[in-house]
């Protein structure tokens, strides 16, 4: 992981404060998948459009057979700015290969152009049509998951506490690396700040285009702040110790349990922010991901 980061600074890249919101995009894309796997063949992969509250929603359906498949819908990072479906397609071809279950990444729409809670409200816009429609697919709508990482596990986190409201069965919420406090203001944001991949600057960026000051007290932004976490679909919680957001990932799934949640909690020793996309690189990528794929095995298929 040190060295990794070495090879970036050495790369002398400018971050994404200094680049404009299109510009940091294309920057991400370019580097997205450098160090992921490669992009693993599957029996489906699909481009398809979910209805939502501004028009059609893209997103694409990873398979790894035509069967009726249990389904997670999963959000991807990028600090609700930047990413999308190509920048996290190594990874939700791995979540399907290795689980055997289907995977529905969603590209929700991202700000500036789109502030909160534009994203929150696509994501269950298509919770929510997945719960009722996934047979249009060829998908088992009653076995549903929902993951994400950093940003995308804050918004499957909420996707989590509204299916719970609203009546809809989740059989796991896949929560990697995300953030879940308002302020930015726990131990480990000060002792990572800079030159651990995902610095201060960086965060402070994503959230001003996101969020006004005002808005990051409601709980769809900072789930943590939910007033009540009973009865929300157990949770598999995968943190990075060198992150600064791994104390507010630990913070929420300590607020999980003591609300009497099965929560599965695992910290990933001496790796940064997005190491789970490091495939090509990291040793702990894959065990990450393994995790995921048991996970996801044990939540959604009858015979784990």
């Amino acid at each position: 992981m040190a060295e990794l980061l070495n090879r970036i600074q050495r790369a002398k890249r400018p971050g994404y404060h200094h680049l404009s919101p299109q510009q940091a995009r294309v920057a991400y894309r370019m580097g997205a998948e450098i160090l992921d796997l490669p992009r693993a063949p599957l029996a489906r992969v699909e481009d398809v459009a979910l209805p939502g509250p501004a028009g059609a929603m893209p997103a694409r359906l990873y398979a790894p057979s035509t069967e009726a498949l249990p389904v997670m819908l999963y959000l991807h990072g990028g600090g609700f700015t930047i990413g999308g479906i190509e920048t996290h397609d190594s990874l939700c071809r791995q979540f399907a290969l290795r689980a055997g279950v289907a995977v529905l990444s969603l590209d929700y729409r991202l700000a500036p152009e789109h502030p909160f809670p534009a994203a929150v409200d696509d994501t269950l816009a298509a919770l929510r049509w997945l719960a009722a429609h996934a047979g249009e697919l060829g998908l088992n709508g009653a076995r549903l998951a929902v993951g994400g990482d950093s940003a995308g596990g804050t918004l499957a986190a909420v996707a989590a506490l509204t299916a719970r409201d609203e009546g809809i069965p989740l059989a796991l919420q896949l929560l990697i690396t995300p953030g879940t406090t308002a302020r930015c203001d726990t131990e480990s944001h000060a002792r990572f700040a800079k030159g651990y991949l995902l610095d201060a600057e960086a965060i402070a960026w994503f959230f001003d285009h996101y969020a006004t000051d005002a808005q990051r007290d409601d709980w769809r932004f900072a789930p943590l702040l939910a007033d009540d976490h009973e009865g929300v679909a157990p949770a598999c919680v995968l943190l990075a110790e060198a992150d600064p957001l791994v104390d507010e990932g630990v913070a929420y799934a300590d607020r999980l349990r003591a609300a009497g949640v099965p929560v599965q909690l695992e910290l990933f020793r001496g790796v940064t922010h997005d190491f789970i996309k490091m495939g090509r690189a990291l040793p702990e990528a894959l065990d990450a991901q393994a995790v995921c794929a048991q996970a996801l095995r044990d939540a959604l298929l009858e015979t784990p």
